[in-house]
């Protein structure tokens, strides 16, 4: 090379960054495109036809509070389900800090479901669930193997304080004084039994609950569970809530709700939601609700339990808060069933349960689900608020 030569330069960075973002972007837009397109020739519209909305306040049977042990409450969340990504989450969704909740006392989130339902145009009130924990061999409470823990003694009380809420109560029928925590439960005004078995650990099937299943017969107390696949927590023993295995308490006479018309989840190679469709012929004191079933990891299955014939009548509302109040559940995860104008008037609803109820709506959720739990429970409710 000659001395005076100059050495080629680099290629100038600033055009190669140029040229790639002019490929990003005509990338981008063919996508956007592309995916109008697909959503004009895919488009459904919503699963059944809409019709006149509810005009009458809903009663939300499906509805958690939590707690953290502040200010007497009992509660309690273990260690591996705070450390969770989880467990901030649903705080957030309660509008509350762990710093708040330890100063203030659980309290605060009673008081601010209350407050969110009062604020709500559609829900009039909520049954909120207690949860009891795991029971060891010796009929105890078993706090190591419990995710999370919500005293009968505090949702009772809780509840009382607050005209829109409802006492909804849990009792692991494995405690040795599960008759007498049934009795008191309706003593004190509970709507129903509240059982998660996958986590809890209870098995439906189990003949050795059978003084407990016609205890709650006696007591017309309806059991609402879960059944179907559990992923809100840390672990779960899924085979556990096969609704298949509900036939025992549903042959006693108790009335059965399932949680989430058992969507997700599958035992010995049927989806568990068939598995339930298959059984209603067979029982009809069976029931479905359709809490979380607008969830990103549930499409598909509101469709099929609204238009499925066999559970016209069985179907009842409820939201499942706090997780409505989540990135789980969107409205612009149904682009094949609601427009645009839609989905944006629906995200953009300010109160949870105005969300989740406009959400259902639009989706095809026929008005006789909204106004069923109010007459199931018994619950007088007045007109929905105008918008």
């Amino acid at each position: 090379m000659a001395a005076n030569s100059i050495p080629d330069e680099p290629r100038p960075r600033r055009g190669r960054l140029r040229r790639w973002g002019v490929r990003l972007a005509k990338g981008l837009g063919i996508c956007a495109l592309l995916l109008l397109l697909l959503r004009e020739l895919f488009f459904s519209g919503p699963y059944l036809p809409s019709a006149k909305p509810h005009d009458g306040l809903i009663l939300d049977m499906h509805c958690h509070v939590a707690g953290i042990g502040a200010g007497g409450s009992g509660c309690f969340v273990s260690e591996e389900l705070r450390n969770n990504f989880r467990f901030g989450i649903y705080l957030k969704a309660f509008g509350v800090t762990v710093a708040e909740a330890e100063a203030q006392g659980d309290q605060l989130l009673m008081e601010r479901l209350a407050k969110g339902i009062g604020e709500s145009q559609r829900v009039g009130a909520a049954i909120v669930l207690a949860m009891d924990g795991v029971v060891d061999a010796n009929g105890q409470l078993d706090p190591a193997r419990t995710e999370f823990y919500i005293p009968n003694e505090y949702v009772a009380a809780e509840t009382a304080k607050h005209p829109n809420l409802y006492f909804g109560a849990s009792v692991n029928p494995h405690r040795p004084d599960a008759l007498e925590r049934l009795q008191w439960a309706r003593d004190n005004g509970a709507l129903l039994v509240k059982w998660l078995p996958s986590i809890q650990f209870i098995d439906p099937a189990d003949p050795a609950h059978e003084p407990f299943y016609r205890k709650m017969a006696a007591l017309k107390l309806p059991l609402l569970t879960h059944a179907g696949q559990e992923r809100s927590f840390t672990h779960a023993q899924d085979e556990l809530a096969d609704p298949v295995r509900l036939r025992l308490p549903l042959s006693l006479g108790v009335t059965v709700i399932v949680a989430h018309a058992a969507s997700t989840g599958k035992n010995e190679g049927q989806e568990d939601i068939d598995r339930l469709i298959g059984m209603l012929g067979d029982y009809p004191n069976l029931y479905a609700d359709l809490s979380s079933m607008t969830q990103v990891n549930k499409l598909g299955y509101l469709r099929q339990a609204i238009t499925e014939k066999q559970l016209e009548g069985r179907l009842l509302y409820g939201s499942d808060f706090p997780l409505i109040n989540t990135a789980a559940v969107t409205a612009w995860a149904f682009p094949l069933n609601l427009t645009r104008k839609q989905m944006q008037a629906i995200d953009a609803m300010a109160n949870p349960w105005d969300r989740d109820v406009a959400l259902k709506e639009a989706l095809g959720v026929p008005a006789s689900v909204m106004a069923r739990p109010a007459k199931f429970f018994g619950v007088s409710l007045g007109q929905a608020g105008a918008d």
